[in-house]
């Protein structure tokens, strides 16, 4: 559930300030009445990823167990590949972020009624299939409950109500130092992602060494106890893992986040402005 409520938070609140970047510059603009195009765009990209969420869940359904295994273990890689490539864009892109989004208003406000709707469509819309693909990923990892979903849904609420007292500058929270520290708690939890799709592709037949066990631990660490659901539920941690598994997890972690923190931690350091999408809009 930890896991999820900050996948949910992250993502819901990047959505979050694209949505209160353009709101604010809509009104700084004298734009006012073009906002009811920007809701429109919010909710279409909003009903599209729950669309697509629903057709991770149900489509598998009625198919053979190997189909199943193979269709979530390639998912399961595509979702850290995307939230790989998403924690780095982010921390690449922030401080252009609000001047790429003016542009893309300014090209497109006194156009067709659809273009604004088309811009908060595509600019929310990719943070949210790529939310609802790693959610769905990471509920795959640690079980099938309503958890994951709870965790989500509390972390894109809180994401929300962040994003509210943003725009009414109640609140100025440093988004550099939050975006750095939750990307790298995010490549771990991708890690575990990644080992689970290794390991559903093992149990399809597509890789081998499913009974190949690095270790073993679930003497130690029953999965039914509360300190095997937690590890379980935050990291992915499996009692049992494969030699693939944790090859798997091993490769893809430990170069991921050296080369994450070198071309962050630097700049976070010098970066001491807070961050407030009402005032970068100005």
């Amino acid at each position: 559930m930890t896991a999820n409520f900050l996948i949910g938070l992250r993502e819901g609140l990047e959505a979050t300030l694209i949505v209160v970047l353009l709101m604010a510059y809509l009104t700084k603009s004298g734009r006012r009445a073009l906002l009811p195009r920007l809701w429109a765009g919010v909710g279409l990209a909003v009903a599209v990823s729950a669309a697509f969420g629903a057709l991770l869940t149900f489509g598998p359904r009625g198919l053979t167990f190997e189909a199943q295994e193979a269709i979530g273990g390639g998912l399961s890689i595509v979702a850290v590949a995307l939230v790989t490539w998403m924690v780095f864009w982010m921390a690449r892109t922030a401080r252009t972020l609000g001047s790429e989004l003016r542009s893309r208003v300014d090209g497109v406000a006194d156009g067709a009624a659809w273009g604004l709707v088309l811009v908060a469509a595509l600019a929310v819309g990719r943070e949210g299939l790529e939310t609802a693909l790693f959610l769905w990923a990471a509920a795959q990892a640690t079980g099938s409950s309503t958890e994951p979903l709870t965790g989500a849904l509390l972390g894109l609420a809180v994401a929300a109500g962040l994003g509210f007292l943003l725009h009414r500058g109640v609140l100025k929270v440093n988004l550099a130092r939050f975006f750095t520290w939750t990307g790298a708690a995010l490549v771990v939890i991708a890690g575990g992602v990644l080992a689970y799709g290794i390991h559903d592709l093992q149990e399809a037949g597509i890789l081998p060494g499913l009974h190949a066990l690095a270790f073993d631990v679930s003497t130690a660490v029953p999965p039914s106890s509360w300190y095997g659901t937690l590890l379980k539920g935050t990291l992915n941690f499996s009692p049992a893992t494969t030699w693939l598994e944790a090859g798997a997890w091993v490769l893809y972690v430990l170069p991921v986040m050296f080369l994450y923190l070198r071309s962050n931690l630097p700049s976070t350091r010098s970066r001491t402005t807070a961050a407030s999408p009402a005032a970068a809009a100005s």
